[in-house]
């Protein structure tokens, strides 16, 4: 479980020998282009307008194009505040934005990235994000975290779609 850009995310563990990985991913057709989609998704200071879960967003960097390249979030999830700083990767744009953490409190590292693809009913935004945690969680919290991708999505998509 980990907090992405628009929220708390959670599927299956993908463990190894040394440590706990958690990876999640989901997509929702939504009615806009894919560079509204992209436009909404990159622009990070709004997300505490719209994604519950974002409390405050602060850019701490931009690159040469002046899109916000370095951000720092402070998020609530099931109770606890965290806070992390996303390094984003626009090497893809505008079909694709990626992230890694440079920092964060409760989480090791998180990759994580959206994928606009252009359909017939407008765009499906996917959202693929893989966490490893500084401690473990108890199942029924990786469950409840689990169901806030939909929601989390579903903010996103209203939002795009507004």
């Amino acid at each position: 479980m980990a907090c992405g850009p628009v929220g708390w995310v959670y599927s299956r563990p993908v463990s190894n020998d040394r440590d706990m990985v958690d990876s999640g991913s989901d997509s929702v057709v939504v009615a806009a282009a894919p560079e509204r989609c992209f436009e909404v998704a990159s622009s990070f200071e709004q997300y505490p307008r719209w994604a519950r879960d974002v409390k405050e967003a602060i850019v701490l960097d931009r690159d040469s194009e002046g899109r916000p390249s370095s951000v720092e979030y402070r998020a609530s999830a099931l109770g606890r505040s965290t806070h992390f700083i996303l390094q984003y990767d626009y090497s893809q744009a505008p079909r694709r934005l990626s992230w890694h953490m440079v920092d964060g409190d409760i989480m090791r590292s998180i990759r994580g990235a959206y994928t606009f693809d252009q359909v017939a009913e407008g765009t499906r935004v996917s959202y693929d994000l893989a966490i490893e945690l500084v401690i473990p969680l108890p199942g029924f919290v990786k469950r409840r975290a689990e169901m806030r991708i939909l929601s989390t999505l579903k903010e996103l998509k209203a939002q795009i779609e507004s």
